[in-house]
Formats: structure tokens, C-alpha cells, sequence
């Protein structure tokens, strides 16, 4: 049984789950191409795990999109400054999955100035959270989110992370 599998045998545990189930079979499928445009239009942008998770389950990329957007959406913070925050934190752990977050904080409106600013602070916390990778190599990554900001506002390609290459997740 895969991962998958096992994530929606978990979810049909809940005693709410039976009527769920059958509104979600009554429901139209989608097809991976209509679920990587719903993350778009909910999430901006589709995570690259998600192009092929929704190759197999277009189910679960609506579902994850949903959930996302209960977060992100506009509320007390707007979306642009939550996709900074989580863009920052990205920096400051020196993490190249989260520092993806800089395209729908673009999307959101933000500004390059506004991604150098958030990425500074991201930069500030790599030097005084415990363990922290440092100022210094956190920079980096700051850089490297000003660069996208900037490929994405002029439209031209850009690219976050070089393809994986199977090694850990090491970047």
C-alpha cells in the first residue's frame, strides 16, 4: 500500500467520512491538468511534487490547495505577507523548497524591494535561532530570492532548484 493509499484510508477512519466519500465520488474527476491549474489559481503557483502527485491522485492537489488557501488567503496578514514570511524563513534556514514562495509572494503583489526586505530579516534570524546556519550563508539565499523576485517580475525563466538528483534532498 503506498503513502497515498494509506493518507486516505486514514481520512475514511473519520465518522464523518462515509458521507464525504460519497459526495466526493459523485463529484466531477479532474484530470491532472484541471488539478494543476486549481493549485494555481488557489495556491499561485503548483509545487513541483505536486506535478506528479496529481499525475496518480488530482484528488489529493485539490485537497492539499484548499487547505493551503485556508492559510494563505487574505485575512489579518494578506497573502503577500504571509508568502514573505514563509519566503524569510526559508532564508533563514537555508531551505531551496521554501524559498519558492517567493513567486506567489510576486504574484501577491510584492515588489522586489519587499522581497529583499523580508529576505534581510530571514538572513538576521539564520544568525540568532539556536543551530542556525548563520548570517553569512543565509545570504545566499537572500540573493537568490531577490534574483527570482526579479526574473518574475520581467517575466523571463527562472528556476529555484536544479532537478533532483536523488542524493538525500541535499541541494
Amino acid at each position: 500500500m503506498g503513502i497515498l493509499e494509506s493518507f486516505r484510508r486514514f481520512l475514511a477512519m473519520r465518522p464523518e467520512s462515509k458521507e464525504r466519500e460519497v459526495s466526493m465520488s459523485e463529484e466531477k474527476k479532474m484530470s491532472p491538468e484541471e488539478a494543476n491549474k486549481y493549485m494555481e489559481e488557489k495556491m499561485l503557483f503548483t509545487p513541483r511534487m505536486f506535478k506528479i502527485i496529481n499525475q496518480l491522485n488530482p484528488e489529493a492537489g485539490k485537497t492539499f490547495a484548499d487547505f493551503y488557501n485556508a492559510f494563505w488567503k487574505d485575512g489579518a496578514l494578506s497573502r503577500k505577507i504571509k508568502e514573505l514570511i514563509f519566503m524569510a524563513g526559508g532564508v533563514a534556514y537555508m531551505s531551496p523548497r521554501c524559498i519558492i514562495h517567493v513567486l506567489p509572494a510576486v504574484k501577491a503583489g510584492a515588489t522586489v524591494e519587499e522581497v529583499f526586505e523580508a529576505a534581510a530579516i530571514g538572513c538576521l534570524l539564520a544568525g540568532f535561532v539556536p543551530n542556525g546556519p548563520g548570517i553569512p550563508y543565509a545570504f545566499e539565499y537572500a540573493v537568490k530570492c531577490v534574483e527570482l523576485a526579479q526574473k518574475i517580475q520581467a517575466g523571463e525563466e527562472w528556476e529555484y532548484l536544479p532537478p533532483p538528483k536523488f542524493d538525500h534532498g541535499i541541494y
